[in-house]
C-alpha cells in the first residue's frame, strides 16, 4: 500500500493569496461610485422603440405566449429581417429623442457645475472667516502678553 505524504503548506503562498484578495476587495469598494438619482435617463435606441411597438402587436397575435424571452427573440428576428426603409421611422424617432436628451443633459451638467462652484465659494468663504478668526485670536494673545 502506498502511504500518503503529509501535505506541506507554504505559508508564503497563503499570505500572497490573502494579500491579493484584500487588494481586490479594496479596489471593488473604492471603485463603487454613488449614482446621482437626478441624472436624466438615456434615450431608447431605434431597436427598443421598435420593440415597444412590436410587443403590442405580438401579444395581440399570440395571447398564449407569456415569456419575455420569446417576445424579445421574435422581435430581434423581425428587426434583422427588416429593410433600412422599414427601420427608418424608428431611427428618426431615436434621433429626435437623442437630440432632446443631449439638450437635457447639457443643462443638467451646467447646473451641476454651477452647484459645485457655489459650494466651493461657500467653502472658501468659511475658510477665510476661520483664518480671520485665528488672526484675531493671535492678536488678542499678543495684547495680553504685553
Amino acid at each position: 500500500m502506498k502511504e500518503k505524504a503529509p501535505k506541506v503548506q507554504d505559508k508564503d503562498i497563503k499570505k500572497r493569496k490573502g494579500a491579493v484578495k484584500e487588494a481586490k476587495a479594496k479596489k471593488a469598494k473604492a471603485a463603487k461610485k454613488v449614482k446621482d438619482p437626478n441624472v436624466p435617463k438615456r434615450p431608447q435606441t431605434a431597436f427598443f422603440i421598435f420593440l415597444n411597438d412590436f410587443r403590442m402587436t405580438f401579444k395581440e397575435e399570440h395571447p398564449d405566449v407569456k415569456g419575455v424571452a420569446a417576445v424579445g427573440k421574435a422581435g430581434g428576428e423581425r428587426w434583422k429581417s427588416m429593410s433600412e426603409a422599414d427601420k427608418q421611422p424608428f431611427v428618426t424617432k431615436a434621433a429626435q429623442k437623442k437630440a432632446e436628451y443631449d439638450r437635457i443633459i447639457a443643462s443638467y451638467k451646467q447646473k451641476q457645475e454651477n452647484d459645485e462652484d457655489e459650494a466651493e465659494a461657500e467653502e472658501s468663504d468659511k475658510s477665510k472667516s476661520e483664518i480671520h478668526d485665528d488672526d484675531e485670536d493671535e492678536d488678542e494673545e499678543e495684547d495680553l502678553e504685553e
